[in-house]
């Protein structure tokens, strides 16, 4: 059994206590910006900035942070948008988690978690989030296809993620605006960056979507990397998570794009 086997097997044991509770109440949020928008011909690398306590292949990285203080941090150095891991057992995140971050930034917000149910999409947006992630590798066409549906049917956006080409050509059945490549593998949790410039070379950059890059990404020189691949913006936890400069580690990665013609 691989980890995302064993991640999903804990997801469906969770919507199965969320079905028996079923009592989501839908509080009244105020809308974020898009975030396609913020992203969509940008002059500069974006970067979604991840509260991340743990992971499965790293075991704690930051144990008991405090998530509206990081995300406080991230929106001071004008991070595009915040994810919240949502998932308890593999990442020490939580629900509570995304509301209370919900509550304290007015910029996009990303639930970050397996979905595999419409109804974690229900609890999603009642937390406050404005996107929400669905992963190509975790669901069969049919799942996949229901809940993106589902995801802006409740007027939510939704990041597609990606490993490889028969998963871009998914995401892009879907019509999906926000693609982002995985560089981990989430059957091994591998790192390899040259994942966003496998799907970049793949990517219809001459249509109306936004390629992000996800994982593994340090330094300025990663930035680079994926942006001269194509990508818009950058997905980035473990390495903000553990810099003691938050301000200067999200600076760092916000370098100027090269012109893709679009």
């Amino acid at each position: 059994m691989t980890i995302l086997d064993k991640i999903l097997q804990e997801k469906r044991r969770e919507v199965l206590t969320m079905l028996a509770e079923r009592n989501v109440l839908q509080e009244a949020r105020p809308l974020r910006p898009s975030l396609f928008n913020k992203l969509y011909k940008a002059e500069h690398l974006h970067v979604i900035a991840e509260m991340k306590r743990a992971s499965p292949s790293k075991g704690l990285i930051a144990e008991g942070a405090d998530p509206v203080a990081q995300a406080i941090s991230y929106y001071n150095a004008d991070a595009a948008c915040i994810s919240v891991l949502t998932d308890t057992p593999f990442f020490k995140g939580s629900f509570e988690d995304l509301s209370a971050v919900a509550d304290n930034v007015p910029i996009p917000l990303l639930c970050k978690d397996f979905i595999v149910h419409s109804v974690q999409i229900d609890r999603a947006k009642s937390a406050g989030a404005s996107v929400v992630l669905l992963i190509v590798a975790a669901l069969t066409e049919e799942e996949f296809v229901s809940l993106y549906a589902y995801a802006e049917a409740a007027g939510l956006e939704v990041l597609v993620e990606v490993h490889d080409g028969t998963e871009l050509k998914r995401a892009l059945a879907v019509d999906a605006k926000l693609i982002g490549v995985n560089n981990r593998d989430l059957r091994t949790f591998t790192v390899d960056l040259k994942k966003t410039s496998e799907i970049a070379a793949l990517f219809p950059f001459d249509e109306e979507r936004v390629l992000i890059s996800e994982s593994g990404i340090w330094e300025s020189e990663d930035a680079l990397f994926v942006a001269d691949a194509g990508a818009s913006a950058v997905l980035v936890g473990e390495s903000l998570m553990r810099s003691g400069e938050v301000v200067e580690a999200i600076r760092s990665l916000q370098i100027p794009l090269p012109r893709v013609v679009r």
